[in-house]
């Protein structure tokens, strides 16, 4: 216990490359939940074609993350954050030059793999920064900014798309991208060393210079999980302004942010000291309960419930998957091992947008909610069938 209190986790890296993620992830956040509004006013397009303006995003984070888990290590932590940083502000500022729904998909996929290849970094970069005593503590915590900013970043995004337009809200964007550029140029980033033979095999192309092969099974359940949540992140707006609650769907993500400030620090201390099914089996419960709550919502604070729900379900779940993931995993394969977790989280946060917008042409938004309840549930049954067995076979195979 002495040690775990002497060794300081807010330490001044921790503190730097949580704020830069913080930002990072406010403009991704800020502009998912308003993409397909303006994809639908400004460009004409269906409700599919605006799932995929959503979606394709995502694709292209999911191929950086592929490419630069690997080569975070090859060529360094510090060059892909701040090359990294530069082309996801160049991007941002792409988007004030789109007419028709070919060049968004374009920059929708450009901006993606830019936004994919700095959260990589940060993703990284802040385990260096965390005492192995603490991980799940200090990952809540660093996962706080994330959380957040899925909170106040559609929150920012739906107030601007209610005053302004989406020039004002692009050049908002490209401010707080370009104060982070400059922090990622100025901030003194840990390489870390690796071996001859770890150096070998990552500049190969086998798979596993690519995939951690241990965390697969949470990355899985990672994509289950982004796909129902999808749900919320890409038709709440259109949702609430069916059921006439346009006034509450701000506030739904400013209730998601506050459960998840107050919870997050409480359960990063439960996963370190009753392991991670403590705080897994929950989240999968809480967010089916938030999505079920959310189809049959009628008035404001049933809506606003949900929100609280799914922010103890979701919200817990990311931050603690990566924690489970650090858990697992030798020091020189982090890189590769949190971006094998975030290509399944944010595949699921991709891929969902189209799924349900295209299921939206059968059945209500209620029903489309339902759906997306019921994923959280599969995760359960998986989860408790082969989590532990998983691990088993990992360790078993180690000692072969």
């Amino acid at each position: 216990m002495e040690n775990h209190q002497k060794e300081k986790l807010f330490n001044k890296g921790f503190i730097s490359i949580t704020l830069i993620n913080f930002v990072v992830y406010l403009v991704y956040y800020l502009l998912m939940v308003i993409i397909a509004v303006i994809a639908q006013d400004n460009l004409h397009a269906t409700l599919g074609q605006a799932g995929l303006a959503s979606g394709i995003y995502i694709i292209g984070t999911l191929l950086a993350r592929l490419f630069m888990g690997k080569t975070l290590e090859l060529i360094g932590r510090k060059k892909v954050l701040r090359y990294g940083s530069l082309f996801y502000l160049v991007t941002t500022i792409a988007y004030l030059f789109i007419p028709n729904m070919g060049v968004m998909y374009l920059v929708r996929l450009l901006n993606g793999f830019g936004y994919g290849t700095v959260s990589t970094a940060t993703n990284a970069i802040v385990t260096a920064y965390i005492p192995k005593s603490r991980h799940g503590e200090g990952i809540n915590y660093y996962g706080l900014s994330t959380s957040l900013a899925a909170a106040i970043g559609p929150f920012v995004g739906l107030v601007l798309l209610d005053k302004t337009d989406f020039k004002f809200i692009i050049f908002f964007s490209i401010v707080l991208i370009l104060l982070t550029t400059i922090a990622c140029l100025i901030f003194p980033v840990k390489d870390i060393e690796i071996t001859k033979e770890h150096r070998a095999l990552l500049s190969s192309w086998k798979l596993d210079s690519f995939i951690e092969k241990k965390v697969l099974f949470i990355s899985s359940i990672g994509f289950l999980m982004g796909v129902s949540y999808s749900s919320v992140l890409s038709f709440l707006a259109s949702y609430a302004e069916e059921l006439n609650l346009t006034v509450y769907r701000s506030f739904f993500f400013v209730v998601y942010a506050l459960i998840i400030t107050f919870t997050r620090p409480l359960t990063g201390r439960i996963f370190d000291s009753y392991g991670e099914n403590a705080v897994m089996y929950p989240s999968y419960i809480f967010l089916t309960a938030g999505l079920v709550v959310l189809s049959f919502s009628t008035t404001g604070w049933v809506f606003l419930l949900s929100g609280a729900l799914i922010g103890l379900g979701y919200g817990t779940f990311m931050s603690n998957g990566q924690a489970v993931c650090l858990k697992t995993s030798d020091s020189h394969r982090i890189g590769i091992s949190l971006s094998t977790y975030f290509i399944g989280l944010d595949l699921g946060l991709g891929i969902g947008p189209y799924l349900l917008g295209e299921l939206r042409n059968f059945l209500s938004f209620q029903e489309v909610y339902l759906v997306a309840a019921v994923l959280p549930v599969l995760c359960i049954v998986l989860y408790g069938l082969f989590y532990q067995k998983s691990l088993n076979y990992f360790k078993v195979n180690e000692v072969k």
